[in-house]
């Protein structure tokens, strides 16, 4: 195969490709390291390259695929890992034992972590060619990618559009036709938001599902691990691969009787949906139409499929999600900043740590409880439906530099949360949520008019990601406007 044609591969499909050997782990390897230096650098999807890692993986990889050829053991699904040879890079927030690490900051100095996390063994196992480390803003605190130490990251799409955040160098990858496949985190919707802005797949399993372990912990339970693709398949068959519990887990969800790659091929049932088109966090968030149009339309597919969808309100009101602030800011107080670097902080970060340091430990604890006691009203509140539907963001990709707001930290802070007024109900119920490319809507800008996408979200009661994944796929095969995944995007500038 051609390097253009095995770019636009998912991750499932070039695996099969690699076993027939079509192509090679190396072919593949050299033909995504050209994108990643070309492409990948005019969208700010990376901040290093490993290809000296990528290279001795892409050889091994191809060292075993040529022997399970050789003893026809190649078509048996269990007799090599997965994903052998895909390449998957993974976000700079997470360590990978000899790629340099900086977490998005001009704080801290780039420092080579002696061992992989857990996740990044998890893929490693699974067969995955390290590539590089993709961008993320300081520290993954915002919802645009916008680093100091860095470009912005753009979507595609439109390149002087944000590509979200903070897992938005993984979705400039994957959205640009680099890599199948991208490592990313959601610690307040950092997989969703590029997912919206950059017309893939993003989805957040339930807490406790994915684990941080050995290496790392929960802390209050926000925040977990995920990948970036372009189908909901892909999606469920990396959900198989980092849905493996570490002893000592704090929070354990049961995977299910079968597989996610099975759930997308698995009739959900009559499923009673939710339509919530209100904004939950900020009432007076702006809503552009094509957002809700998209979840409308969304909705009408649900129902043509025989499913039940009403309408529901917000589960609480907008005033209690001050509980998940205070946690947000008390964790960037976390931030491994030494002395006398504070000033290299951005401002939004020095903002958010200030905030963290005014909280006191009877506050921090009475934030905690008061999370614990919203997820059960939000249970409560939503007993009646089986899903809730509703836009995934209140706007179209935002305007690189239109949300980062230096000299007011506060509003920055206070636009974001309009920008992404459902996305962190789910991270503080622990509750799987997933967004998928259904809309589009044309915008204009300082390039010109460009069609960029629109996602919708999906969201389900704790431990019902397999539900999600099927509803999910037979919203992908019936949507008559989800052309992302065949779309290439335009040549980047």
């Amino acid at each position: 195969m051609s390097s253009p044609d095995v770019l636009e591969l998912g991750a499932t499909a070039l695996a099969h490709v690699l076993r027939t050997g079509a192509t090679s782990p190396t072919e593949v390897l050299d033909a995504t390291l050209d994108a990643a230096a070309g492409r990948g650098a005019a969208l700010g999807a990376f901040t290093v390259l490993a290809p000296e890692l990528a290279r001795a993986q892409a050889r091994a990889a191809e060292s075993a695929l040529v022997a399970a050829r050789r003893d026809g053991t190649a078509d048996d699904p269990g007799a090599l890992p997965p994903f052998l040879g895909v390449p998957c890079p993974v976000k700079d927030l997470n360590a990978v034992a000899g790629v340099p690490l900086r977490a998005g900051s001009a704080a801290i100095d780039p420092f080579t972590p002696p061992d992989d996390d857990g996740v990044v063994t998890l893929l490693r196992a699974a067969g995955t060619v390290m590539v590089g480390k993709t961008a993320t803003p300081e520290f993954g605190l915002p919802c645009y990618t916008e680093p100091d130490v860095g470009p912005p990251a753009r979507t595609p799409w439109d390149p002087s559009r944000s590509a979200g955040g903070s897992s938005g160098g993984a979705a400039a990858a994957v959205a640009a036709r680099i890599v199948p496949v991208a490592h990313g985190s959601d610690g307040g919707g950092s997989l969703r938001i590029p997912a919206s802005a950059c017309g893939l797949v993003g989805h957040k399993p339930s807490r406790g599902l994915v684990s941080p372990g050995p290496l790392g912990v929960d802390g209050p339970g926000l925040a977990t691990h995920g990948v970036l693709t372009r189908t909901v398949r892909d999606t469920a068959a990396f959900l198989d691969v980092l849905a493996r519990p570490w002893p000592g887990d704090t929070f354990v969800a049961g995977r299910g009787p079968t597989s996610f790659t099975a759930a997308c091929t698995t009739s959900p049932g009559p499923v009673r949906v939710g339509l919530l088109l209100d904004p939950v966090i900020d009432p007076a968030a702006p809503v552009h139409p094509a957002c809700l149009d998209a979840a409308r339309t969304a909705a009408t597919l649900l129902a043509a499929a025989g499913h039940d969808v009403v309408p529901v309100a917000p589960p609480f009101p907008a005033e209690r999600w001050a509980a998940f602030a205070a946690l947000w800011s008390v964790g960037a107080l976390q931030a491994p900043v030494t002395d006398g670097r504070e000033d290299d902080l951005v401002p939004l970060t020095r903002w958010l740590r200030e905030q963290g340091r005014a909280v006191t430990g009877l506050e921090h604890a009475t934030a905690l409880a008061a999370v614990q006691q919203l997820t059960r009203e939000v249970a409560t509140a939503w007993a009646d439906v089986d899903v809730v539907l509703s836009p995934t963001l209140a706007q179209p990709p935002a305007l690189v530099g239109s949300q980062r707001r230096d000299d007011d930290p506060a509003a920055d802070f206070a636009a974001q949360t309009a920008f992404t007024p459902w996305t962190s109900v789910w991270n503080l119920t622990g509750r799987p949520a997933i967004s998928l490319p259904l809309g589009e809507t044309r915008v204009d800008g300082p390039s010109g008019a460009a069609t960029v996408p629109v996602g919708v979200m999906l969201g389900g009661a704790h431990g019902a990601d397999a539900l999600l994944i099927a509803l999910a796929a037979r919203l992908e095969e019936s949507c008559p406007d989800q052309p992302w995944f065949d779309r290439h995007p335009p040549e980047v500038p």
